[in-house]
């Protein structure tokens, strides 16, 4: 039946959507602490990927020893990226910070391609392969735990931005970095947390895309979609992340299955052709937005 097949591409776009939102999540702490546009989130998470690939594939550690190691080495590449060539761009136009971001971009693809080569790969498998039925609609066992995993992190991400220290001096510093500076915090610190756990929220996200659909070295090119997600939903709003994630990951899979899988994308793309027309800071983004 028709509402049948509509209900379970739904359910999968929405569950994508997800995921979609974990990596804007990612995207958007970055803005909010530094202002910085980060355009090498795809290639870092996929460098992440990558990275489980030779934890798992390469060495053969168990894949629940091989995620948290290669989320930990995403999250360490996020921090050394910020104090190695980010800082010393403080002060500079953004859009140079932004070409800063496109050569890290280019270099990570280059990295991946010399040791792993540009041939596709598949990451051992790890997730349950029990079937999942929501009802009557089915939902590929894949995307339904990977969805599950991802948003219990969203979960954590957020009760830790509300209740612990840390969480309170990014959310100041994204405030106000003048007040921030001036109650102690140390903003260099907050600057650097920030790009560590936006490039731990998409580490984590890259390897569980990847384990849905394959891994190679065009696998950042997902950045453009979420950054679809977080211009939709707003470049400084983490609600607009979470709502924008799940409406952009249910767009493209509705589009890809009615239309066609070339038109997943442009369809995304006449989405935020309209939200820049209407409302250009986004859905929950703010008025002060500076753009590049």
């Amino acid at each position: 039946m028709d509402w049948l097949f509509f209900g379970e591409i739904s359910l999968a776009g929405l569950a994508m959507g997800g995921l979609y939102a974990l990596i804007a999540l990612g995207f958007v702490m970055i803005y909010k602490a530094t202002r910085v546009i980060n355009f090498a989130i795809g290639e870092i998470m996929m460098f992440a990927a990558y990275l489980f690939l030779a934890f798992a594939g390469g060495m053969e550690l168990s894949p629940w020893i091989a995620m948290p190691l290669a989320v930990l080495g995403g999250s360490i590449l996020g921090g050394v990226i910020e104090k190695t060539m980010i800082r010393p761009m403080l002060g500079e136009s953004p859009i140079s910070v932004v070409m800063v971001t496109i050569g890290i971009a280019s270099i990570l693809v280059g990295v991946v391609e010399f040791f792993w080569t540009a041939d596709p790969q598949l990451l051992p498998q790890f997730l349950p392969r029990e079937p999942v039925f929501i009802g009557p609609l089915y939902l590929a066992p894949k995307i339904a735990y990977g969805f599950l995993i991802g948003a219990a992190v969203l979960v954590l991400y957020l009760l830790y931005f509300r209740f612990s220290r840390g969480g309170v001096a990014l959310r100041a510093t994204a405030s106000d970095q003048a007040a921030a500076y001036s109650m102690g915090i140390n903003v260099r610190r907050v600057f650097n947390l920030a790009w560590v756990f936006g490039s731990l929220a998409a580490s984590l996200a890259g390897i569980l895309v990847a384990a849905t659909g394959g891994l190679s070295p065009q696998f950042g090119i997902i950045g453009l979609s979420v950054l679809v997600v977080v211009i939709v939903g707003g470049l400084d709003s983490i609600l607009g992340a979470l709502i924008a994630g799940l409406f952009i990951g249910w767009l493209e899979t509705v589009a890809g299955a009615y239309l066609g899988g070339e038109y997943r994308m442009p369809a995304t793309f006449v989405v935020l052709a309209v939200i820049l027309v209407i409302r250009p800071y986004g859905l929950f983004g703010t008025h002060e937005i500076e753009r590049v």
